[in-house]
Protein backbone atom coordinates (compact mmCIF):
# COMPACT_ATOMS: atom_id res chain seq x y z
CA UNK A 1 0.00 0.00 0.00
CA UNK A 2 2.87 2.50 0.60
CA UNK A 3 4.54 1.53 -2.27
CA UNK A 4 1.40 2.40 -4.11
CA UNK A 5 0.97 5.77 -2.27
CA UNK A 6 3.95 7.23 -3.58
CA UNK A 7 3.76 5.78 -6.89
CA UNK A 8 0.33 7.58 -7.32
CA UNK A 9 2.57 10.90 -5.73
CA UNK A 10 5.39 10.95 -8.10
CA UNK A 11 2.90 10.25 -11.34
CA UNK A 12 0.74 13.35 -10.67
CA UNK A 13 4.59 15.11 -10.09
CA UNK A 14 5.53 14.22 -13.32
CA UNK A 15 2.21 14.70 -14.75
CA UNK A 16 2.28 18.30 -13.37
CA UNK A 17 5.74 19.08 -14.58
CA UNK A 18 4.89 18.65 -18.68
CA UNK A 19 2.24 20.84 -19.04
CA UNK A 20 -0.66 23.21 -17.64
CA UNK A 21 -3.04 21.68 -15.46
CA UNK A 22 -6.55 23.24 -15.01
CA UNK A 23 -8.68 20.46 -13.24
CA UNK A 24 -7.43 18.07 -10.20
CA UNK A 25 -10.60 15.68 -9.42
CA UNK A 26 -10.89 15.16 -5.17
CA UNK A 27 -11.99 12.81 -3.15
CA UNK A 28 -15.74 12.05 -3.30
CA UNK A 29 -17.51 12.14 0.18
CA UNK A 30 -19.87 9.17 0.34
CA UNK A 31 -20.93 9.18 4.17
CA UNK A 32 -22.76 5.56 4.49
CA UNK A 33 -25.72 7.61 6.79
CA UNK A 34 -28.36 4.96 7.98
CA UNK A 35 -30.06 7.37 10.74
CA UNK A 36 -30.71 10.42 11.44
CA UNK A 37 -27.92 11.95 13.88
CA UNK A 38 -25.14 10.32 12.14
CA UNK A 39 -21.86 12.19 11.62
CA UNK A 40 -19.18 11.30 8.50
CA UNK A 41 -15.80 12.85 9.22
CA UNK A 42 -12.67 12.58 6.96
CA UNK A 43 -9.04 13.63 6.31
CA UNK A 44 -7.95 12.48 3.20
CA UNK A 45 -4.74 13.21 0.78
CA UNK A 46 -2.31 12.31 -2.18
CA UNK A 47 0.49 13.71 -1.43
CA UNK A 48 -0.22 16.89 -3.44
CA UNK A 49 -3.80 17.39 -2.31
CA UNK A 50 -5.14 16.95 1.13
CA UNK A 51 -9.32 17.43 1.83
CA UNK A 52 -11.47 17.82 4.74
CA UNK A 53 -15.19 16.78 4.45
CA UNK A 54 -17.96 16.77 6.81
CA UNK A 55 -21.52 15.40 6.73
CA UNK A 56 -24.37 15.28 9.31
CA UNK A 57 -28.00 13.70 9.11
CA UNK A 58 -30.57 16.09 9.79
CA UNK A 59 -33.70 13.38 9.61
CA UNK A 60 -33.85 9.84 8.79
CA UNK A 61 -33.51 10.37 5.27
CA UNK A 62 -31.80 13.77 4.32
CA UNK A 63 -28.19 14.94 5.42
CA UNK A 64 -26.04 17.90 5.07
CA UNK A 65 -22.42 18.09 3.96
CA UNK A 66 -19.20 20.06 2.93
CA UNK A 67 -15.80 19.48 1.35
CA UNK A 68 -12.99 21.54 0.99
CA UNK A 69 -9.81 20.08 -1.05
CA UNK A 70 -6.53 22.37 -1.45
CA UNK A 71 -3.91 21.08 -4.36
CA UNK A 72 -0.55 22.58 -3.51
CA UNK A 73 2.01 20.42 -4.89
CA UNK A 74 5.72 21.53 -4.34
CA UNK A 75 7.12 23.73 -7.43
CA UNK A 76 9.47 22.14 -9.92
CA UNK A 77 13.59 22.62 -9.71
CA UNK A 78 12.90 25.47 -12.29
CA UNK A 79 10.25 27.11 -10.26
CA UNK A 80 7.37 25.49 -12.37
CA UNK A 81 4.09 24.67 -10.89
CA UNK A 82 0.50 25.32 -9.87
CA UNK A 83 -2.31 25.22 -7.01
CA UNK A 84 -5.83 25.07 -6.35
CA UNK A 85 -8.68 25.28 -4.03
CA UNK A 86 -12.36 23.58 -4.06
CA UNK A 87 -14.94 24.64 -1.29
CA UNK A 88 -18.05 22.33 -2.13
CA UNK A 89 -21.70 22.11 0.08
CA UNK A 90 -24.02 19.85 -0.76
CA UNK A 91 -27.66 18.74 0.20
CA UNK A 92 -28.15 15.05 0.23
CA UNK A 93 -30.43 11.99 0.57
CA UNK A 94 -30.00 8.43 1.76
CA UNK A 95 -31.57 5.35 2.31
CA UNK A 96 -30.75 2.15 3.77
CA UNK A 97 -32.10 -1.01 2.28
CA UNK A 98 -31.51 -4.83 2.41
CA UNK A 99 -29.60 -6.15 5.53
CA UNK A 100 -26.01 -4.14 4.58
CA UNK A 101 -26.68 -1.65 2.08
CA UNK A 102 -27.63 2.11 1.69
CA UNK A 103 -28.26 4.38 -1.44
CA UNK A 104 -27.20 7.75 -0.98
CA UNK A 105 -27.57 10.81 -3.24
CA UNK A 106 -26.08 14.48 -2.80
CA UNK A 107 -26.49 17.72 -5.15
CA UNK A 108 -23.01 19.32 -5.75
CA UNK A 109 -22.36 23.21 -5.30
CA UNK A 110 -18.64 24.40 -5.23
CA UNK A 111 -16.59 27.33 -6.04
CA UNK A 112 -12.87 27.61 -6.36
CA UNK A 113 -9.65 29.08 -7.85
CA UNK A 114 -6.85 27.51 -10.16
CA UNK A 115 -3.70 28.70 -11.30
CA UNK A 116 -0.35 27.71 -13.00
CA UNK A 117 3.18 29.62 -13.08
CA UNK A 118 5.86 28.67 -15.41
CA UNK A 119 8.83 30.99 -14.91
CA UNK A 120 10.87 28.60 -17.19
CA UNK A 121 9.13 29.75 -19.97
CA UNK A 122 9.81 33.53 -19.48
CA UNK A 123 10.87 34.94 -22.76
CA UNK A 124 9.35 38.11 -24.62
CA UNK A 125 6.02 36.40 -25.47
CA UNK A 126 5.78 35.03 -22.02
CA UNK A 127 6.75 38.05 -20.09
CA UNK A 128 5.34 36.73 -16.36
CA UNK A 129 3.66 33.24 -17.64
CA UNK A 130 1.14 32.37 -15.46
CA UNK A 131 -2.96 31.64 -15.72
CA UNK A 132 -5.29 32.12 -13.48
CA UNK A 133 -8.73 31.46 -12.88
CA UNK A 134 -12.02 31.23 -11.08
CA UNK A 135 -13.93 27.43 -11.26
CA UNK A 136 -17.29 26.60 -10.42
CA UNK A 137 -18.85 23.07 -10.16
CA UNK A 138 -22.24 21.66 -9.83
CA UNK A 139 -23.39 18.26 -10.32
CA UNK A 140 -25.29 15.22 -8.56
CA UNK A 141 -23.43 12.01 -6.97
CA UNK A 142 -25.11 9.15 -6.20
CA UNK A 143 -23.63 5.88 -4.41
CA UNK A 144 -24.64 2.22 -3.43
CA UNK A 145 -22.51 1.18 -0.44
CA UNK A 146 -22.14 -2.44 1.51
CA UNK A 147 -21.57 -2.04 5.23
CA UNK A 148 -20.00 -4.57 7.64
CA UNK A 149 -18.89 -4.33 11.40
CA UNK A 150 -15.14 -3.63 10.47
CA UNK A 151 -15.23 -3.12 6.50
CA UNK A 152 -17.20 -0.71 3.87
CA UNK A 153 -16.96 -0.78 0.46
CA UNK A 154 -19.45 1.75 -1.50
CA UNK A 155 -19.30 2.61 -5.33
CA UNK A 156 -20.34 6.34 -6.79
CA UNK A 157 -20.30 8.14 -9.24
CA UNK A 158 -20.00 12.55 -9.78
CA UNK A 159 -21.77 14.04 -12.61
CA UNK A 160 -20.93 17.20 -12.84
CA UNK A 161 -20.63 20.95 -14.86
CA UNK A 162 -17.25 22.51 -14.75
CA UNK A 163 -17.24 26.12 -15.45
CA UNK A 164 -14.13 28.49 -15.48
CA UNK A 165 -14.65 32.47 -15.67
CA UNK A 166 -12.19 35.59 -14.86
CA UNK A 167 -10.05 34.01 -16.62
CA UNK A 168 -6.39 35.96 -16.54
CA UNK A 169 -3.01 36.38 -17.22
CA UNK A 170 -0.26 35.47 -19.77
CA UNK A 171 0.91 31.83 -20.85
CA UNK A 172 1.82 30.67 -24.16
CA UNK A 173 2.47 26.70 -24.03
CA UNK A 174 3.65 24.92 -26.77
CA UNK A 175 2.72 27.45 -29.21
CA UNK A 176 -0.83 27.14 -27.51
CA UNK A 177 -2.21 30.44 -26.18
CA UNK A 178 -3.58 29.21 -22.74
CA UNK A 179 -5.84 31.82 -22.14
CA UNK A 180 -7.80 31.81 -25.45
CA UNK A 181 -7.80 27.51 -24.82
CA UNK A 182 -9.17 28.27 -21.01
CA UNK A 183 -11.52 30.21 -22.62
CA UNK A 184 -12.53 28.20 -25.14
CA UNK A 185 -12.79 25.45 -23.08
CA UNK A 186 -14.05 27.09 -20.26
CA UNK A 187 -17.62 24.88 -20.15
CA UNK A 188 -17.00 20.68 -19.37
CA UNK A 189 -19.53 18.23 -18.68
CA UNK A 190 -17.54 15.22 -16.28
CA UNK A 191 -18.30 11.86 -15.62
CA UNK A 192 -16.33 10.19 -12.56
CA UNK A 193 -16.79 7.16 -10.92
CA UNK A 194 -15.28 6.38 -7.64
CA UNK A 195 -14.78 2.91 -5.62
CA UNK A 196 -14.06 3.97 -1.58
CA UNK A 197 -13.05 1.39 0.78
CA UNK A 198 -12.74 1.33 4.45
CA UNK A 199 -11.63 -0.67 6.97
CA UNK A 200 -10.82 -0.33 10.84
CA UNK A 201 -12.61 -0.21 13.72
CA UNK A 202 -16.89 0.38 14.32
CA UNK A 203 -16.47 4.35 14.05
CA UNK A 204 -12.46 5.03 12.89
CA UNK A 205 -11.43 3.25 9.76
CA UNK A 206 -8.76 3.96 7.23
CA UNK A 207 -10.04 5.09 4.12
CA UNK A 208 -8.77 4.55 0.20
CA UNK A 209 -10.60 5.84 -3.08
CA UNK A 210 -9.72 5.23 -6.21
CA UNK A 211 -11.49 7.50 -9.14
CA UNK A 212 -11.62 7.99 -12.67
CA UNK A 213 -12.53 11.41 -14.17
CA UNK A 214 -13.76 11.33 -18.02
CA UNK A 215 -14.49 14.50 -20.00
CA UNK A 216 -17.53 14.47 -21.85
CA UNK A 217 -16.83 18.19 -23.68
CA UNK A 218 -13.33 17.47 -24.54
CA UNK A 219 -11.53 14.44 -23.77
CA UNK A 220 -8.19 15.66 -24.39
CA UNK A 221 -8.74 18.71 -21.58
CA UNK A 222 -5.63 19.65 -19.47
CA UNK A 223 -6.60 17.59 -16.65
CA UNK A 224 -5.88 14.57 -14.34
CA UNK A 225 -7.64 12.02 -15.31
CA UNK A 226 -7.53 9.11 -12.02
CA UNK A 227 -6.57 9.65 -8.84
CA UNK A 228 -5.90 7.74 -5.69
CA UNK A 229 -6.21 9.06 -2.05
CA UNK A 230 -5.78 7.89 1.87
CA UNK A 231 -7.16 9.14 4.44
CA UNK A 232 -8.53 8.21 7.94
CA UNK A 233 -12.65 8.22 8.34
CA UNK A 234 -14.97 8.85 11.74
CA UNK A 235 -18.55 8.05 11.03
CA UNK A 236 -20.79 7.78 14.26
CA UNK A 237 -24.08 8.94 15.83
CA UNK A 238 -24.14 11.65 17.82
CA UNK A 239 -26.34 9.43 20.00
CA UNK A 240 -22.70 7.70 20.80
CA UNK A 241 -21.14 10.96 22.70
CA UNK A 242 -21.31 10.83 26.72
CA UNK A 243 -21.41 14.37 27.69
Amino acid sequence: MKFIKISAFLFSLILFSCQPKYYIPNTQQITMFTEKGDVNLSLNGDGNQFELQAAYALTDQFAASANFSRFAPRDQENGDGGSGYLFEVAPGFFKPFGENYVFEAYALAGIGKVENHFPSRMDSINVNPEIRSNAFRVGLQPSVSMLFDRFSIGLSTRISSLNYANIKGMLSFNGVDQIDYLKDNRSNFLIEPALTARFGTEKVRAQAQYGFSYNASNSEFLQNRQYLSFGVNINMNIGDIDL
